[in-house]
C-alpha cells in the first residue's frame, strides 16, 4: 500500500467518525482510496448511497457510468477504481420539502469543505469533474446557467490548486436538463472533451 493510499485511508477514516450536521442523515459516504489525478466532485448522497457504501450507487448513477461508458469505454467497476470520487456533502440531506433530495444548506457544505481541502491536498488532481449546479457553483465560485459551463474545458483554483475543469450536468431523473437540447449536445461535447484530456488518456490507457 502506497503513502498515497495510507493517508487517504486515514482521511476516511476521520471523515466516517463526522458528525457536525444534525439535519443530515448517516452514514458518511465516500468512494474508495484512488490514488487518481482526476477527481469527482457530486452534491450529496441520496436516500440509497449509504446502504451501499459508494456514492452515486443509484438510478442517478446508472446514468452517469452510462455517458462514462459510451466516452470511455470502461465500465463502471474500471471507472470507480480509476477515477476518485468525492462530494460537496458527504451525508445524505434528507428530502425537500418540495419533493426530490434537499440540497446541503452553507453550514452543511462548510463542514465539509476541510475534508475536500484535504483529499486535493493529498491527490492534487490536474482534472475535476463536478456534476450538477452545486458542485460546478463549488469549483467554479460563480453562479451561471449551465450551458456556460457544460461543453467547455475551463481552468480554476480549486482549494488553492490551479486545475482543468470539465463540468457535467447532474444525471438525476429530475432533471431534464441533459434530455433536452441544449443538454443533449453539450453533454455530448463535454464527453468527448473528458475523453481526449491528458489525464483521462493516461489513466485509462490500456496496458
Amino acid at each position: 500500500m502506497t503513502a498515497l493510499i495510507r493517508s487517504l485511508n486515514v482521511l476516511h477514516g476521520q471523515l466516517d467518525a463526522c458528525r457536525k450536521c444534525p439535519k443530515m442523515i448517516g452514514p458518511v459516504v465516500h468512494g474508495p482510496a484512488v490514488p487518481s489525478k482526476i477527481f469527482l466532485l457530486g452534491q450529496a448522497p441520496g436516500p440509497h448511497e449509504g446502504k451501499f457504501g459508494r456514492p452515486f450507487a443509484w438510478t442517478a448513477g446508472k446514468t452517469m457510468f452510462r455517458w462514462f461508458e459510451s466516452a470511455l469505454g470502461c465500465d463502471e467497476e474500471t471507472f470507480r477504481s480509476t477515477v476518485y470520487m468525492a462530494a460537496v456533502a458527504r451525508c445524505f440531506p434528507g428530502k425537500a420539502k418540495g419533493g426530490g433530495d434537499r440540497k446541503p444548506d452553507d453550514g452543511e457544505i462548510a463542514n465539509c469543505q476541510p475534508w475536500l481541502q484535504g483529499e486535493v491536498g493529498l491527490l492534487k488532481p490536474s482534472l475535476v469533474l463536478p456534476v450538477g449546479t452545486l458542485a460546478i457553483e463549488q469549483v467554479m465560485r460563480e453562479k451561471k446557467p449551465l450551458i456556460e459551463y457544460v461543453g467547455k474545458q475551463l481552468k480554476a483554483q480549486y482549494h488553492g490548486l490551479a486545475v482543468d475543469v470539465i463540468c457535467l450536468p447532474h444525471p438525476s431523473g429530475a432533471s431534464t436538463w441533459h434530455r433536452m437540447e441544449p443538454g443533449i449536445a453539450l453533454l455530448k461535447k463535454a464527453l468527448q472533451l473528458l475523453k481526449k484530456h491528458p489525464a483521462v488518456v493516461d489513466a485509462f490507457r490500456k496496458p
